[in-house]
C-alpha cells in the first residue's frame, strides 16, 4: 500500500526551546517542526550537543528574520573542568593530557581580564566551519589539522561564578561566532594545567532569556493531549526577536506600495537603521531601512499570518 504523505502546515512563529542536552540542534528542530506539523523551519544557530538552553526555533515566515537572532549576542554559564585536555575542548572527546591542579580563586581572577572585551579566538578543529567544502570536525575526525585564521569576537562578560577544587563555573556575554570551548581551553593554557567545557548552558540569545524557554517534554505533552493545534499555544511571534529595533505603522496607503516594493515616507521614522513595519490594522508586514533620503525602503516583506 502507498504510504500517503503527512501534510504540513503553514504556521508562522518562533518556539523558545530549551534545548536537551544529547540532541544536535537540527534534531531538537526537527522533532519540534513533527510536533509542529510545519511547513518551512530553521533554527538560529548551532549549539553543540553537550550543551543545553535558549535555541530560538523558527518556523514559516519567521524564517525570513532568523538571520538577525543569527547575528545577536549570546549568553552563557559553563562549568570549566580544570586539570583535562580534551581533543573536542569539551566533555565528548578523549582525554589528551592530565595535569594537576592547585589553582586559587585569585589566579582564575586574575587572568580573566586578559579575555575580557576585543580578542581573536582560532576556531576549533571540531566546528561546523568549513575548509574547501567540508567541515572542519570531519577533517579532524580523519585525524587532519589544517591551519585556521583568528576571528575576532568580544566578550563583554566574563565572570567567575564559583570555584571548587577542579571545577570552575563561568558566566559569559559574547558576540556571535565566539566558542566557548576555545575560551576554556584558552584559560586552562593560561593557568597551566589545561581545562575542557565540561557542561554548558546557554542563558540568551538575542533578546530571549532563559525563563522564556519551553522543554522538549512540554511540547510533546502538549501534543500528547491536543495534536500539533496544541502545540501553537507555544509560539512566540514572528517579530519577537525584533522588539528592540523601532516600530512603525503604516497607513493602508502607504502599506499597499510599501509591501509591493516601493520605499514610501513615515512620520516618526528615525534618521537611520532598521525598523519593524505594521500596516494600518497592526499586523507586521515586514522590516525596512531607512535610507539616505528618510525613505523606509522595504528589506524583508511577509505575506499574511
Amino acid at each position: 500500500m502507498a504510504q500517503v504523505k503527512r501534510v504540513r502546515r503553514a504556521v508562522s512563529g518562533i518556539i523558545l526551546l530549551d534545548k536537551p542536552r544529547g540532541f544536535t540542534s537540527n534534531a531538537a528542530l526537527q522533532k519540534v517542526r513533527w510536533l509542529l506539523n510545519a511547513e518551512k523551519a530553521g533554527h538560529t544557530g548551532s549549539l553543540d550537543p553537550l550543551a543545553t538552553g535558549v535555541l530560538p526555533l523558527c518556523f514559516g515566515e519567521a524564517t525570513k528574520f532568523s538571520q538577525y537572532l543569527l547575528d545577536a549576542d549570546k549568553g552563557y554559564e559553563t562549568l570549566a573542568q580544570l586539570g583535562v585536555t580534551t581533543t573536542t575542548a569539551d566533555a565528548e572527546g578523549e582525554v589528551v593530557k592530565r595535569k594537576p591542579v592547585d589553582v586559587s580563586r585569585e589566579q582564575l581572577e586574575a587572568i580573566l581580564p586578559r579575555f575580557r572585551g576585543d580578542i581573536q579566538q582560532v576556531p576549533p578543529m571540531y566546528s561546523a566551519l568549513k575548509r574547501d567544502g567540508q567541515p572542519l570536525y570531519k577533517l579532524a575526525r580523519a585525524g587532519e589539522v589544517v591551519e585556521r585564521e583568528p576571528r575576532s569576537v568580544t566578550i563583554a562578560r566574563l565572570e567567575l561564578l564559583s570555584l571548587e577544587a577542579d571545577k570552575a563555573r563561568l558566566a559569559v556575554a559574547c558576540s556571535k561566532g565566539t566558542y566557548i570551548r576555545t575560551l576554556v581551553e584558552d584559560l586552562g593554557r593560561e593557568l597551566g594545567c589545561g581545562a575542557h567545557v565540561a557542561e554548558l548552558r546557554r542563558t540568551q540569545a538575542g533578546p530571549f532569556e532563559l525563563s522564556q524557554t519551553v522543554t522538549l517534554e512540554a511540547l510533546e505533552q502538549a501534543h500528547a493531549e491536543g495534536g500539533a493545534e496544541a502545540v501553537d499555544a507555544f509560539l512566540q511571534p514572528v517579530d519577537s526577536g525584533l522588539e528592540h529595533w523601532p516600530l512603525l505603522q503604516f497607513s493602508e496607503h502607504s502599506a499597499f506600495y510599501w509591501l509591493h516594493g516601493q520605499p514610501v515616507r513615515a512620520p516618526e521614522a528615525p534618521q537611520f537603521g532598521m525598523v519593524r513595519v505594521q500596516d494600518h490594522n497592526g499586523r507586521f508586514i515586514g522590516i525596512g531601512e531607512v535610507s539616505e533620503d528618510g525613505r523606509i525602503a522595504p528589506r524583508r516583506l511577509i505575506r499574511s499570518v
